[in-house]
């Protein structure tokens, strides 16, 4: 989740300088706190600043490759039209689109500052090819692929378009008060001009559903992630700390208690879900910052919600045709999802 907090109460040049400080001595985490350092420099005002970090991480002299290129190169979009760069902004987005990420985030960005910069037919038909690409043939749409729809809904609303599957997909999706249909009304703005009370209170209550659902996604700007040993991880793990051993009797036990976890929180409605990568030496780094003793199984929670908060974890469900989480090369479905796609 990106930084919202207005500039008059959060001093986001110094924010920023943070956080790329934080990024020297955590390279591994270098992506997302560098992404979070450009927002606040967005927010600053000082969208060169930002944009200079973007090329930071996508210059081929960076130390490790991105785990999502397109995010940064959307992102970097969407400042650059900010500040009178249309005809780069333009080219980047066409090439986001053209590399087809399997990520929403990539498509929602570049779509909404087509938006932003009213190309509401350029903005549909990215929002479009998000949907079509994601969440064809997927009975369940990710958390993260409703803002995509949301997205959608709003561009067909403002162009006079019918409702369609996926806007009544939206709609089911959509839990607040105040209909999608409603909050995207194009009339909407015209009620911001009049004199008369009833339209003034129709527009508050609006806004408060609006804010509601703002504040609900800010509620979870991480995933509820699942913390994954790879093998050779775990076999270090226990033979370091033996009184672990308790807690993952076999590697197999310990992907397939992940898998099932997973979905027994799905099946309960818990959303935005995500596994993370546990590594030894994060782990024995971790423990000593809470001054406990790695041998202590309550701390490998907290360890999976710190290590989510800095933004490693990896959604789950995967996306149709992504890799499984496990690590183990096959696409999910022919792997710890085969149980779930031969059921859709």
């Amino acid at each position: 989740m990106r930084p919202d907090t207005p500039a008059e109460n959060v001093d986001h040049a110094a924010e920023a300088a943070r956080l790329e400080r934080t990024a020297g001595l955590y390279p591994e985490d270098a992506e997302a706190l560098l992404l979070r350092a450009a927002a606040h420099l967005e927010l600053s005002g000082d969208r060169q600043a930002a944009t200079t970090l973007y090329d930071r991480l996508l210059s081929t002299d960076s130390p490790a490759p991105l785990e999502n290129p397109s995010l940064v190169r959307a992102l970097k979009a969407s400042n650059l039209w900010e500040y009178d760069h249309e005809a780069e902004a333009r080219a980047i987005i066409d090439g986001v689109r053209a590399a087809s990420p399997r990520d929403p985030a990539p498509w929602v960005i570049v779509a909404e500052a087509l938006e932003s910069h009213d190309e509401l037919e350029a903005a549909h038909e990215t929002f479009t090819e998000g949907a079509r690409l994601l969440l064809t043939d997927v009975p369940e749409p990710p958390y993260s692929t409703h803002p995509l729809l949301y997205g959608r809904h709003r561009v067909r609303r403002m162009l006079g378009l019918a409702h369609d599957e996926w806007d009544t997909l939206a709609d089911t999706l959509h839990s607040m008060p105040v209909s999608l249909d409603e909050l995207h009304d194009p009339k909407r703005v015209w009620s911001l001009g009049s004199d008369n009370p009833a339209d003034l209170e129709a527009e508050i209550s609006r806004l408060r559903a609006e804010l509601g659902a703002y504040r609900e996604a800010l509620s979870r700007p991480f995933p509820v992630a699942m913390l994954h040993w790879p093998a050779d991880e775990l076999r270090e793990l226990t033979e370091a700390y033996p009184s672990l051993s308790s807690e993952y009797p076999s590697y197999d036990d310990h992907l397939a208690s992940i898998e099932r976890a997973l979905r027994e929180l799905a099946s309960s409605g818990t959303a935005n879900l995500g596994v993370v990568p546990g590594t030894v030496p994060s782990y024995e780094a971790f423990a000593a910052s809470e001054g406990a003793s790695p041998a202590d199984p309550t701390l490998l929670p907290q360890y999976a919600t710190t290590l989510a908060a800095r933004g490693l974890a990896v959604a789950w469900p995967p996306q149709r045709g992504a890799a499984c989480w496990c690590g183990s090369g096959r696409t999910y479905g022919e792997c710890h999802g085969e149980d779930a796609v031969g059921n859709r």
